[in-house]
């Protein structure tokens, strides 16, 4: 299996005007996923991986704010790149047009509207949002089941959705925001 990363902004999928109006300096994770675009620049497909964990760990574990630019810049040198990278990419509006475009192409493609959004055959095949899960599979064994029911109900088209309550996830910033219950 490879996964190759494309980008989804929940910051515009959550704008309710034109977008013409929408400041790319405000919209919450606008940022990071600006940096994101120029990682994939600069370090390929494996740079964009590295830097997507590298901001994961540091908003979910480390409980900081996705939003500040010094997380941004830690984030970028936990990936392997400088922390310039995040300057380079707000001072380019190309990493802004990127973004935007991808993620409506996204959306159009695919009737998505969350992340992730699991897309097969390379990008060309069927689409899902999902799945939502709250802690990752205890084993390697568990984990390629759930990929490999995953891919089975992406790949029928008429699947749309299954739903049920979710668990608490056993993440640090989860639990200081909503204690060990939820």
């Amino acid at each position: 299996m490879s996964v190759t990363w494309g980008l989804f902004s929940l910051a515009i999928v959550n704008w309710d005007k034109p977008m013409e109006e929408f400041d790319p300096d405000r919209g919450v994770g606008v940022a990071s996923l600006r940096t994101a675009v120029k990682a994939r620049e600069v370090g390929g497909n494996d740079g964009i991986g590295a830097y997507y964990q590298a901001i994961g760990h540091r908003v979910f574990d480390l409980v900081e704010s996705v939003n500040e630019i010094d997380t941004i810049k830690a984030a970028a040198v936990d990936a392997g790149f400088d922390a310039s990278l995040v300057d380079e990419a707000l001072a380019d509006d190309s990493t802004w047009e990127t973004l935007k475009s991808e993620h409506t192409i996204l959306c159009d493609e695919t009737r998505s509207f969350g992340v992730p959004t699991i897309r097969l055959e390379g990008g060309r095949g069927p689409a899902l949002f999902g799945p939502v899960i709250s802690n990752p599979p205890e084993s390697t064994e568990e984990a390629v089941d759930l990929w490999r029911h995953t891919r089975w109900l992406t790949a029928y088209d008429n699947f749309a959705e299954l739903k049920r309550d979710r668990l608490p996830p056993d993440l640090e910033a989860y639990k200081q925001r909503y204690g060990d219950g939820g």
